[in-house]
């Protein structure tokens, strides 16, 4: 199979979330700074979550570039990914709203989580189907990266019942950490 089709899809999507999480912050109704007080926290979390989406559009990129075909389990493993993903929407929005409060702030970390799962799925499957001697193998390496943003999102769960502004804090490291440019798998490919 070819990729294209997925990639076309996946940036569908993707395009979508973004559209949605735009379209839920609200036009204050008064045309002073303080208007915009009440809105800090949605505005903050909204470009936190613009930020995570594009860097899940930026490697899965990578990732389908590499690829050379697309299976049935590679579908499917994407497919887990853009469910998770969906979620970012509804969970920027109530913790947002919420001001940080330790339910959706928790529940943020917890679809972060799991979509850093389903993303290491995708790349596991993709590896496993170029062979452990493929660029995007060596690319990917240990994937530390991804193990300490795993290590981040599993850390503010339960921290967010504690003290929401370190979660939070732990969700900005993360995307702090990918945010810095990642050329292990365009150095590799230009092999």
């Amino acid at each position: 199979m070819k990729k294209g089709r997925l990639e076309a899809f996946s940036d569908g999507v993707i395009a979508i979330l973004i559209t949605i999480m735009v379209l839920e912050l609200k036009t204050p109704h008064d045309t002073d700074w303080q208007a915009l007080r009440p809105l800090v926290p949605v505005l903050l979390t909204y470009v936190l979550s613009f930020i995570f989406l594009g860097i899940y559009w930026n490697n899965h990129h990578h990732l389908l570039y590499a690829a050379e075909k697309i299976n049935g389990k590679i579908l499917w493993a994407n497919l887990h990914l853009l469910f998770w993903l969906s979620l970012i929407p509804f969970v920027t929005g109530w913790m947002g709203e919420n001001h940080l409060a330790p339910l959706p702030t928790a529940i943020y970390g917890v679809v972060l989580l799991c979509a850093a799962v389903a993303y290491t799925i995708l790349q596991s499957l993709i590896v496993a189907q170029l062979g452990a001697n493929a660029p995007l193998a060596r690319a990917v390496g240990k994937d530390k990266k991804g193990k300490l943003s795993l290590i981040g999102y599993t850390l503010a769960i339960p921290l967010a019942f504690v003290n929401q502004w370190i979660a939070a804090g732990l969700y900005v490291l993360v995307a702090l950490m990918w945010l810095i440019p990642d050329q292990r798998i365009e150095s590799k490919l230009s092999e």
